[in-house]
């Protein structure tokens, strides 16, 4: 049973789960900052799940803020991502997944350090050259395409991406 502190919008119905997400681009000297943890053998976006009563973007800002410790601000919302997926190892393992992202560019404030995690868990901040990010196994995978040249309207984007 679903804890009632937990205000994350995400639904777990028979072997389907959903969840909408916002999640932070943040680019330096052609590096997007991506998390990555111990458990888990692949880099993913900055972010994480919308809360009840709260908007993408106030999602985002604080999102930055727990895994970052810094303040960014938001500059756009630049992708909106439906992506469909399943787990074969991970804590879904088994769910066949959906889940929809708001992408928000961020303001540059030049390549910062970071502080711990305030989550308390073992995910960490990673550079990644935007250039390499085809030959990595990371996700959402469009980043490899789309990041260089941003686009400059938002541009709703549909996959299919598994996570083996």
């Amino acid at each position: 049973m679903m804890s009632l502190q937990n205000k994350d919008i995400c639904v777990i119905k028979q072997n389907n789960w959903f969840r909408y997400r916002a999640a932070a681009i943040i680019i330096e000297d052609s590096d997007v900052l991506m998390a990555c943890n111990d458990d888990d053998t692949y880099f993913y976006s900055v972010g994480g799940a919308v809360e009840h009563g709260e908007t993408a973007e106030a999602a985002v800002i604080r999102e930055v803020w727990e895994e970052t410790g810094i303040e960014y601000e938001v500059e756009r919302l630049a992708f909106i991502h439906e992506n469909f997926f399943t787990d074969s190892s991970g804590s879904l393992a088994g769910l066949d997944c959906h889940e929809i992202t708001f992408y928000f560019l961020m303001k540059s404030q030049g390549r910062l350090t970071w502080q711990t995690p305030k989550s308390g868990n073992n995910e960490r901040m990673v550079w990644v050259p935007i250039q390499q990010f085809e030959t990595i196994k990371a996700y959402p995978r469009f980043f490899a395409t789309y990041l260089q040249p941003l686009p400059t309207t938002i541009t709703h984007i549909v996959t299919h991406e598994n996570n083996v």
